[in-house]
């Protein structure tokens, strides 16, 4: 009896860990596969170029997107709590955060390098201006829904990268991310879920029907309903 017990407690627990790692958050039946190849970070699509920048520089503007890219998610992707992207956002804070801001101080200097000539505040005026292009790029209200998932996917995988990996993981899939800025709906089906729109309407004029309520071809023609594909029930 106690192995039975044993038994049944074991596979309560083991549906209890399935349910919870099939209930994360999902938006519809099927999600779009946002998925790309591993980027090197002078891609001219990724963000903001950088003309004269060395690898080291590149790098660290790769590693600053992606953390603006988990932070505009953080504040856009709350209205799905499961997402985690708040907690794990504040967590990649914690953990990278001396890479993060390595990164940071690599960008400030290029920028004061770059407009030595024009000066100090000139310097500090285009590392704001690439900032706040930055954080707009990833601004979007058409992909939330294939935006909002995909950060939380990498939010997750940089919360569980060792430190001083936060450079991986945005190269890993930054381009992952860029594609998820694409609207895309449900994947499963080929539209919409919901009410059909542009579906026929029966016609109901009393001229088309009989007393016994059966349909008078002679007077409306062919029948237009049900759709076409659409069956009905036997009487």
């Amino acid at each position: 009896m106690k192995v039975l017990r044993t038994a049944l407690a074991l596979c309560v627990a083991s549906s209890g860990l399935a349910v919870a790692q099939s209930a994360s958050a999902q938006f519809f039946l099927q999600s779009r596969d946002f998925s790309g190849a591993a980027v090197v970070g002078d891609e001219a699509d990724l963000g903001q170029p950088l003309p004269g920048a060395t690898s080291a520089e590149t790098r660290a503007a790769l590693v600053w997107h992606m953390r603006a890219a988990l932070n505009v998610a953080a504040l856009q992707c709350q209205f799905e709590p499961t997402l985690l992207t708040v907690p794990n956002y504040n967590s990649i804070l914690a953990d990278h955060g001396d890479e993060l801001k390595g990164a940071f101080d690599t960008l400030t200097k290029y920028f004061i390098r770059v407009n030595k000539a024009a000066g100090l505040k000139a310097g500090q005026a285009a590392l704001d201006q690439f900032g706040t292009r930055t954080y707009s790029s990833f601004a979007t209200v058409a992909a939330q829904y294939g935006f909002c998932q995909t950060a939380a996917s990498i939010g997750r995988d940089a919360v569980f990268a060792p430190r001083g990996h936060f450079a991986d993981v945005a190269l890993a899939r930054s381009r992952e991310l860029r594609n998820s800025l694409i609207p895309w709906g449900e994947q499963r089906f080929p539209r919409y879920i919901g009410r059909d729109r542009n579906a026929p309407m029966p016609r109901l004029d009393a001229i088309c029907w009989d007393k016994k309520g059966e349909w008078v071809a002679k007077k409306c023609g062919a029948q237009n309903w049900p759709p076409e594909g659409v069956g009905i029930a036997g009487r």
